[in-house]
């Protein structure tokens, strides 16, 4: 049912089944509250020296804020690492999984990732903090607007940022109808995750959630 949603390439889907390791990249600041481009580029260096497989660049809690249009930092935060990135791989050549975190309303949710498929990133972890009372319907309907843009890397599911735990049958027509190559599994608690992904596996929902 996703056939016709924008899908990574396959050097990205291979690595992912494969295993690696996809840490959020913090934000370096002067001591003006600026943005730090040098150290910028050192983080997103040594993560890479490291030997990461991946970046998720503007996804920490931190950095909800670059958003903002006082601040305007989310399209230099994303440049910085993705250019760095990919002199890393004209360097070594080996291809290093990009990830932009998506955040907001459907609205401001659609900039996000329109800008990061500009920018060349291949996947988006939405953030459904702007979400904390939606039914899963139209949590579903989000996704699904995103998912049309950039395939979906997951999303966050922290209640200490607004967001709520979605029900497993929101997990089932989630993986069932989206371009979802992943799940933030750091983000899952773990009764949620048996009961979805153990228990669910045997019965389907009793009524569609529709999107």
């Amino acid at each position: 049912m996703s056939a016709h949603l924008p899908q990574p390439d396959s050097v990205v889907l291979d690595s992912l089944r494969d295993g690696i390791v996809i840490p959020a990249h913090p934000l370096a600041l002067t001591a003006e509250r600026k943005l730090d481009e040098q150290s910028q580029r050192a983080l997103t260096r040594y993560y890479l020296d490291a030997g990461v497989g991946g970046l998720a660049v503007g996804v920490h809690t931190t950095q909800f804020a670059i958003r903002e249009p006082q601040h305007g930092l989310l399209r230099p935060v994303l440049e910085l690492a993705g250019e760095t990135v990919r002199e890393h791989e004209e360097k070594t050549g080996r291809r290093i999984v990009r990830v932009a975190g998506v955040c907001g309303q459907t609205e401001d949710a659609i900039r996000d990732a329109k800008l990061a498929r500009e920018l060349d990133y291949d996947l988006g972890l939405l953030n459904l903090s702007a979400f904390p009372d939606a039914e899963d319907a139209v949590l579903l309907a989000h996704a699904r607007r995103i998912a049309e843009i950039i395939p979906l890397f997951g999303f966050y599911l922290q209640p200490d940022i607004g967001c709520r735990s979605p029900s497993p049958a929101f997990f089932l027509y989630f993986f069932a109808i989206l371009s979802l190559t992943s799940l933030n599994n750091g983000s899952l608690f773990p009764a949620l995750a048996h009961e979805t992904f153990v228990g669910s596996q045997y019965s389907r929902p009793r009524r569609p959630v529709v999107c």
